[in-house]
């Protein structure tokens, strides 16, 4: 069989970084030019993982021989800023960050606000109407390029001191958030220690007592097994996080536009596959966590409402267009 063109005749895609990485991962022997290695740091049995599979088994329905998507789940290519990373050097071709964009450009940090998003109708009002024009091309300001807006989940909070019903119940708990200094802002808001690490690191950072707590949607909580290392489960919901299909924009540049094309069609097809999964499963998550143990309780959402103000006003003073973005997704709100 023919070496397929991913990419024009002047560049090759792959080169000896990508035939390393392939024999690392222990893949069986196959042309360089048919693969796009898909590359997530999301556990087995998140929303996340699920969405990635879906896509990949899609996408290649699609290209139908033309190009093969594989997908490496659980950090087995790297971290979000590894995977990061690795877009830009073209060894991995497609990753899935999530709250770590806000690092990226600020403008991500828009789904940082508290309670922002309403609800998943409320998102797909803001993805159409604000994302796409002035949030996504501010990632290919810097070297990348968002195929589609995923979810990773609404979140709520867990740890082992209390439950937690208002900002003064976080105060002083170590609390793991992801890598996005707007999350950091909003727990010290709240009165919290809030640590940064990655999502990999989590289960075994509360076994030990690193930190006392986290947060992250139903889903991520339950297919990392956190239940068994924590006792109170708070239902707060105070961020929805999207994930997003990315590329490096020279990768994505460089390919067959005819292979891209299908990508893109596809990973904006399956965003409506994972709200829909997502919304189906919160309930059943949080079922099997109190199941496995979890006190429940039902936050006081007023009170973290009350108690989110400064980062709003901190984020329109720190960002350009941030009181533009945020008027803007709240007046789409009902």
């Amino acid at each position: 069989m023919k070496p397929l063109k991913l990419f024009g005749a002047k560049s090759l895609f792959w080169g000896a970084a990508a035939l390393a990485l392939v024999a690392a991962i222990n893949t069986a022997p196959v042309q360089a030019e048919e693969e796009i290695i898909f590359g997530i740091s999301a556990p087995a049995g998140s929303l996340q993982q699920l969405t990635s599979a879906e896509f990949t088994r899609l996408a290649n329905k699609r290209l139908a021989g033309k190009a093969t998507v594989k997908l490496f789940d659980s950090a087995q290519l790297g971290k979000d800023k590894e995977l990061m990373q690795k877009l830009k050097l073209g060894s991995v071709h497609i990753a899935l960050p999530s709250s770590i964009m806000s690092s990226v450009a600020d403008e991500f940090a828009l789904f940082d606000m508290p309670f922002l998003v309403k609800d998943r109708a409320h998102l797909a009002r803001i993805e159409n109407e604000v994302f796409w024009s002035d949030v996504a091309p501010t990632a290919e300001a810097k070297g990348y390029k968002v195929l589609a807006l995923w979810e990773n989940g609404i979140r709520h909070i867990s740890n082992n001191l209390r439950p937690i019903n208002t900002p003064a119940d976080l105060e002083g708990a170590k609390i793991r958030t992801p890598k996005s200094k707007w999350r950091v802002k909003m727990f010290t808001e709240w009165g919290a220690n809030p640590t940064p690490m990655s999502f990999s690191e989590v289960f075994v950072a509360l076994q030990t007592g690193v930190i006392e707590g986290q947060e992250n949607p139903y889903t991520n909580i339950w297919s990392a097994k956190l239940s068994e290392v924590q006792k109170y489960l708070s239902v707060t919901g105070h961020v929805y996080s999207p994930a997003y299909p990315t590329m490096g924009k020279a990768v994505y540049d460089k390919m067959d536009p005819a292979i891209r094309a299908v990508l893109e069609q596809t990973a904006r097809d399956v965003a409506v596959w994972a709200r829909f999964t997502g919304a189906a499963g919160d309930a059943d998550f949080q079922n099997k966590l109190v199941t496995a143990g979890m006190t429940l309780n039902v936050a006081d959402r007023e009170s973290f409402v009350s108690a989110s103000k400064p980062i709003y006003a901190e984020f329109a003073s720190e960002v350009p267009a941030g009181q533009g973005l945020i008027d803007a997704a709240l007046a789409l709100a009902e």
